[in-house]
Formats: C-alpha cells, structure tokens, sequence
C-alpha cells in the first residue's frame, strides 16, 4: 500500500442460511439435496435438538445443534446472523415438515436477510400441503390459518369470523383439542360444510376422513383412535354467494352458546339476524 492511500476492508464472504424442510414422518421423504446440506454446514439451528439428533442419527450424520425456539430466537438471531456474516453456512430445520409454519424461524430469517445473508429454501415435506393434495376441495385459493386458540372463547371468535371466508381454510391441531375445535367449526361453520380430517400423515397409523363437519365430529366421538396423534383439517370455504344472514346468525349463536341453553342461544341469534333458526342450531345436530 503506497503511503496515503485510504485503507480499505477486503471483501467479506458470507455463509448462506439453509431452510431445509425435513419428514413429517416417513423418514424416505428427507430429500438427496436435503441430506448434502445438512452434512456440510456448520450447525444445525433446530426448535428440539433432541429430535433432530435422532433424525441426524438414523442418517449417520453429526453437526453440532443449536436450539432455536419461541423463548430464545431474538437473542440467538443476532449471534447466529453474526456467525453467517462471518463466513459459515448455517441450517434451520424444524422438528417436522418446512420451518416457519406454525414454527420458529422468522425473526431469524428476517434479521439474515436484513444483514445481506443469503437465505436459501431446501423445500420438502409440509403437512398443510400435503392434507390439501390429498383433500379433495378447491386448492386454487386458500388460507392457512395454523393453530386454532386454546382458550374455547378465543376460538370461537377466530372461527366465526372465517365463517364467510370464500377459500379453503387449513387448520393445524392436537390430539387433545381436535373434539372440540371440530364441535366449534361445526357451530361457526354449520354442520354441513364440507371438511377433511388428516391424521398421522406418511406415518403408519394415516387416516384421511372427509364429509360434512357433523359427520367427522361424529366419527371423532366414537374412535378413540381417531383423536390421537397430529392433524390437519382442511374445510371449504363458503363460497362468493354465501347467505351473510346465516353467517351473521351463526356469529351471534356462537357467542350467545356460551351462557345460554343451546335453544336459546338459537333463537335469539335467529330474532337478531334473521337467519332459520334450524341453520343455527342444527349446526350442531340439534333439532330446534
């Protein structure tokens, strides 16, 4: 360097984050690309290092793990984004199917790419996606809506206000709600609408059960099988031409079911909106 002139940093190479999709069960779905990449980063960033071990094991791979999840992904973010831009080639896998949905791993990715990283998708399993290949109901246009609320008020809420969503609406959930959630669609949505229940996808005990929504609570009510396990609900969606006074009064019965008798609750949402009362509360398979 010739005396005066200005100093300058050489040019920094960055590591690329991977978001590598991994089984949602079958372990033969994990992709040739999948695995190569998993072999040659320097970690892992996965939301349950014990379970991603397990699979690295039945791979014969090891990488050192670092846990990702919901309580530590603002401070890991920056040390991670830190440790790219430095120059190593990170992955991030989930516990099962694509990170992201319904998973850890945004505030990650938006701060990666934030600082000029590569972030690149190695796509694979998602069970959303593979409920909805299967389902038999429109796939042109849908919504996603992951989990449901825990809190039975919250989700009644959240469902009656897709109650006049026109695409098909996807739904995550656990072996412990799926009674309840299916009773509460059927309030919301009307026991008629046309759903299917996707059980234990690529796993040995896969079961996909479609009809209208009382007819799967049903089904659910007399298999214990059939609440166990994880699931995906795929449901149709109303339609452009859907009855708003319907919709409306199926609103009002939801919210009006939690404090009164369901005949009640029925006919007063029916006096508020002007829908049948018959639509309101044989969503639920009553007989008003």
């Amino acid at each position: 360097m010739q005396p005066g002139q200005p100093q300058t940093d050489a040019p920094r190479t960055t590591g690329t984050l991977h978001i590598v999709a991994t089984p949602i069960g079958n372990l033969g779905d994990l992709s040739p690309r999948a695995l190569e990449t998993l072999k040659s980063v320097a970690a892992i960033c996965a939301e349950d290092t014990r379970h991603t071990r397990q699979l690295l094991s039945h791979f014969g791979l090891e990488r050192p793990l670092l846990a990702l999840h919901q309580h530590n992904e603002e401070v890991q973010a920056a040390q991670l984004v830190a440790r790219l831009r430095g120059g190593e080639s990170l992955a991030l896998v989930s516990d099962a199917g694509t990170p992201l949905v319904s998973d850890p791993g945004f505030r990650l990715v938006r701060a990666a790419r934030a600082a000029g990283v590569r972030v690149s998708p190695v796509p694979g399993a998602c069970a959303a996606i593979a409920a909805l290949s299967v389902a038999g109901l429109p796939s042109d246009r849908f919504v996603f809506e992951g989990f449901l609320p825990a809190k039975a008020s919250a989700r009644r809420e959240r469902l009656v206000r897709l109650a006049a969503e026109p695409r098909t609406l996807m739904f995550y959930e656990s072996a412990h709600r799926i009674q309840e959630s299916l009773a509460d669609m059927a309030a919301a949505f009307g026991g008629e609408r046309r759903a299917v229940l996707a059980r234990e996808l690529t796993k040995l005990f896969e079961t996909v059960l479609d009809g209208p929504l009382a007819a799967l609570l049903a089904q659910v009510q007399a298999d214990p099988n059939q609440r166990r396990g994880e699931f995906v609900l795929v449901v149709e969606g109303a339609g452009d031409d859907a009855d708003a006074q319907v919709i409306e009064g199926r609103r009002l019965y939801a919210r009006l079911s939690e404090h009164l008798p369901p005949s009640t609750a029925a006919k007063l949402a029916a006096e508020l909106s002007g829908a049948p009362r018959k639509a309101l509360y044989g969503g639920e398979g009553g007989n008003a």
